[in-house]
């Protein structure tokens, strides 16, 4: 087929259908020898025939102006050679570009995950906020959890810091999971009920009689195929991307695609005819895409190192198109969604629908552009220019540790001179033949050229050694608002980057909403809050208002901690003061602030370490304490302190009691040992005054039976005596608890 002209009128003779007798269709005018009026509905050829013009156009555009950008900013991210090297000279190559854009990932990628949630939807009304909070805890699992939401952010910033651009895409996925199942001596009815389950489809089926019965008995075996929506979020690589050379934003593009090379399996996965895709097949020449070189030169379909035996992995140039164009002929451009593939653009779906799901981030746009510049576009002449001054500092240190020789012809070997071994000798016919050719090393005299190119790229981008942490000297020698000065400098250029990124991201967000609510046909039970619930979007409001929820702020985690800690001490002061219902600050704000806090501190899950606060738990919980702290009865509690009184006089006079018991017998015991000692002091004397002996075992022996006789009286007295309640039990020392904590009976 000839190729399209470049006018979207221009008459081709190869795309004029052509009717059974010979004569042009009426698409054509042989008058004017343009295609049918615009208020005419186009035929299929005059429709794919524009399609093809729109698809070559954009390619045009962007694989010549916007390509060549993008491959030279991804080489010196690389930092590939410039190709201006010398054989024998310095060819280092200063990576600014790559230092730069990787400075700047982290704090971007803080910024949009630092939180619980990527974004919130806003309720328009009261009725909504049940929705907006399901929407919101969908959408953010649909991103994080069934996609790889951090790496896909992370891909789409730095797509945007390098190439210009970071391209978020989304669409519905059906997952499809076979299982066989086999049926052995069923019934009739058995087997009817089993195969009108429309995911069955019979493989085998044969009937036999039953000997015993005479009934039909049957032997099945079936295929059972679930197909399961699956919502894909996806970062588009750059060179994939198509738009058209008029367009600003993806809302006023007439024109923009997404083109890549696929498998035919793949496209028969999708639901086309394989007959069709075969003979359409050809790859458009995207395998020869340089961008894809230049970002992997080893990649296998550059050098054709394909499966090609195998016809289902042959690659085939497929194009999903969003095109405004008006086919019927009403006078307004619809956006049709227009698959095709081949190098022919031959047209495999066409349908009309809402939007293009397209969103962009751009770190520095161009009013009234599509594409703006890029932080690569910003730092590569530093990092040539740098580059070419170590090169040059480099080859002059070089030259004065080993300089060039001077010698006198035919006078020296020429073999020794080149021989740079440390203590080798060289020949020469005379003395002074040869000589160092003195160059003095001037490589110093860069060093100031260097340091103020690191101001040109810090005033540029605002990443300079301060705000990355590397200057140690600088930090210690500088005031403390000096270094904060140039720090929030730093954050100033990245939250205005974060700004820009989160519409791009909100864009994204509000087409997965969209998608959502028109294809989810039943509730899905999903897993939220450590919680399995049922979420059913097809009553949401699409058009609900959406906040990017990006950690702003000047300081560091440090500085941003203690503040939420300031702001935590408030909240609970106003909860203590006013209660946990008060018009100011609820639980769920004040849980907010603790799991912020808790996130800092470098822990993502805060569920593990606060509950989600659920209005109704917090209502019976305050029901309950009010009902706990209801005051009793005055004759009631006046009773009770009677009978705490009469417990307490009680205890205290079995005290009393066991004490005099324990005084008496000290005093009996205490008389009877003073009655022995005065007994044996007695003995003692006569024994000495007359030389009579005196037996003192008998004396002792009555005296023991004196106290035995006492202390039985005691344990008499004591068995009759009322019972009284023991003796309280000394509590081991601890750390003190606050009385409502304590045991009854200890506070």
């Amino acid at each position: 087929m000839a190729n399209p002209t470049t006018s979207y009128g221009a008459y081709n003779p190869d795309l004029i259908p052509i009717s059974a007798d010979g004569v042009q269709d009426s698409a054509y005018n042989s008058e004017t020898g343009f295609l049918t009026p615009y208020d005419v509905p186009m035929t299929d050829e005059e429709f794919r025939y524009r399609v093809a013009q729109a698809i070559e156009d954009a390619t045009t555009y962007i694989d010549s102006y916007i390509a060549p950008e993008r491959e030279r900013a991804m080489s010196f991210y690389l930092g590939d050679l410039f190709g201006n090297e010398e054989a024998g000279r310095s060819q280092v190559i200063m990576t600014e570009v790559r230092d730069t854009v990787l400075s700047m990932i982290p704090s971007l990628l803080r910024i949009f995950t630092g939180g619980d949630k990527l974004l919130e939807f806003i309720p328009k009304s009261a009725e909504d906020v049940e929705s907006a909070e399901q929407a919101t805890d969908l959408i953010n699992y649909i991103f994080m959890q069934e996609n790889p939401g951090f790496r896909i952010l992370h891909d789409a910033i730095k797509d945007a810091l390098i190439l210009k651009t970071g391209v978020l895409t989304w669409y519905v996925r059906t997952d499809e999971t076979v299982e066989y199942y086999s049926y052995s001596g069923i019934t009739q009815a058995e087997a009817s009920f089993i195969a009108q389950d429309p995911d069955v489809s019979v493989d085998e089926y044969t009937e036999e009689m039953d000997m015993m019965t005479g009934e039909q008995r049957i032997t099945m075996r079936i295929k059972r195929t679930k197909k399961t929506p699956r919502y894909v979020v996806e970062c588009v690589p750059p060179e994939q991307f198509l738009i058209d050379n008029e367009a600003t934003c993806i809302a006023d593009a007439i024109y923009v695609a997404r083109r890549k090379l696929t498998t035919i399996s793949e496209l028969v996965q999708m639901g086309y005819d394989k007959t069709i895709i075969e003979e359409n097949a050809g790859t458009g020449g995207f395998e020869m895409n340089n961008e894809v070189i230049v970002r992997n030169p080893a990649d296998q379909s550059f050098f054709g190192i394909t499966a090609q035996n195998d016809e289902a992995t042959t690659k085939v140039y497929y194009v999903e198109s969003y095109m405004r164009i008006d086919k019927d002929g009403d006078g307004i451009a619809e956006l049709h969604k227009v698959c095709s593939v081949g190098n022919g653009s031959y047209i495999l779906h066409d349908e009309v629908v809402q939007y293009a799901p397209f969103s962009l981030l751009e770190p520095d746009p161009t009013p009234h552009t599509i594409f703006g510049k890029s932080i690569a576009d910003q730092t590569m002449d530093l990092q040539l220019i740098k580059s070419s001054i170590m090169r040059n500092t480099l080859d002059s240190l070089a030259q004065s540790i080993h300089p060039r020789m001077v010698i006198v012809e035919n006078q020296v070997n020429i073999d020794d001179v080149m021989n740079v071994e440390t203590g080798a000798i060289i020949r020469a016919r005379a003395p002074g033949m040869i000589a160092p050719l003195v160059e003095p090393f001037v490589g110093q005299q860069a060093l100031g050229v260097l340091a103020y190119l690191d101001e040109v790229k810090t005033q540029r981008t605002g990443i300079s050694r301060t705000s990355q942490g590397l200057d140690a000297d600088v930090l210690q020698s500088t005031t403390r608002a000096a270094v904060q000065a140039q720090l929030s400098s730093s954050q100033d250029r990245i939250e205005m980057i974060a700004r820009l990124f989160a519409d791009g991201i909100k864009h994204c967000f509000q087409g997965v909403l969209q998608m959502v609510i028109q294809h989810q046909d039943k509730a899905k039970i999903i897993r939220l809050r450590n919680k399995f619930v049922p979420v059913d979007p097809r009553g949401w409001d699409s058009s609900m208002d959406m906040v990017v929820n990006i950690s702003l702020g000047r300081g560091s985690d440090e500085t941003r901690l203690m503040g939420l800690g300031q702001i935590a001490q408030m909240q609970q002061a106003a909860i203590e003061k006013y209660g946990p219902n008060n018009p100011l600050v609820d639980l769920a704000q004040f849980r907010n602030t603790l799991a912020q806090m808790t996130t800092l501190q470098g822990f993502q899950d805060a569920s593990q370490f606060w509950k989600e606060v659920n209005p109704q738990e917090v209502q019976a919980f305050m029901q309950q304490m009010q009902a706990g702290s209801t005051k009793p009865d005055p004759a009631q509690l006046l009773a009770d302190v009677e009978a705490e009184k009469t417990k307490a006089d009680i205890i205290i006079n079995a005290a009393k009691q066991e004490l005099d018991r324990q005084k008496a017998i000290a005093e009996n015991d205490f008389k009877r040992d003073q009655m022995f000692i005065d007994a044996m002091l007695k003995a003692a004397e006569i024994q000495a005054k007359y030389g009579a002996q005196v037996d003192m075992a008998v004396i002792k022996a009555e005296v023991d039976r004196q106290r035995t006789e006492i202390q039985e009286v005691f344990k008499t007295a004591q068995a009759f005596a009322p019972p009284t309640a023991p003796p309280p039990i000394p509590m081991p020392q601890g750390p003190m608890m606050p009385p409502g904590m304590m045991p009854p009976g200890m506070q």
